[in-house]
């Protein structure tokens, strides 16, 4: 199993960023793809991101043009990269790792690091 270990989340005011990291323990290269998913209370966690191994990315509509999902092969860490921060993004924030095992796909996942936006 892959350990997964975000951090810098926190509070922010509207308009802010903050750039959340996730640190993987194993080859993030292998992986098929990295994420972020969201979930909110009373809210079912969604997609917010997502990289695969060849860089292609993709993001809800909500977040375009405001977050964006980098990778460091080297360093095994995935970011969120989080600009002009809006209350509806307040939400605890997992990683997520999708790997190809013998079996099929698993999904490994991360602790979860909270982001709340508010003024």
């Amino acid at each position: 199993q892959v350990q997964l270990v975000e951090s810098g989340g926190g509070l922010v005011q509207p308009g802010g960023s903050l750039r959340l990291s996730c640190a993987a323990s194993g080859s993030i290269s292998s992986f098929l793809s990295m994420g972020w998913f969201r979930q909110a209370p009373g809210k079912q966690r969604e997609l917010v991101a997502r990289i695969t191994t060849g860089g292609s990315t993709n993001y809800v509509d909500s977040v375009k043009g405001r977050f964006a999902i980098s990778r460091d092969n080297a360093k095994n860490t995935v970011y969120l990269q989080m600009n002009s921060l809006k209350p509806e993004d307040t939400a605890v924030y997992y990683c997520n790792a999708v790997r190809k095992v013998v079996a099929g796909l698993t999904n490994d996942w991360g602790q979860g690091t909270q982001v709340t936006v508010s003024s």
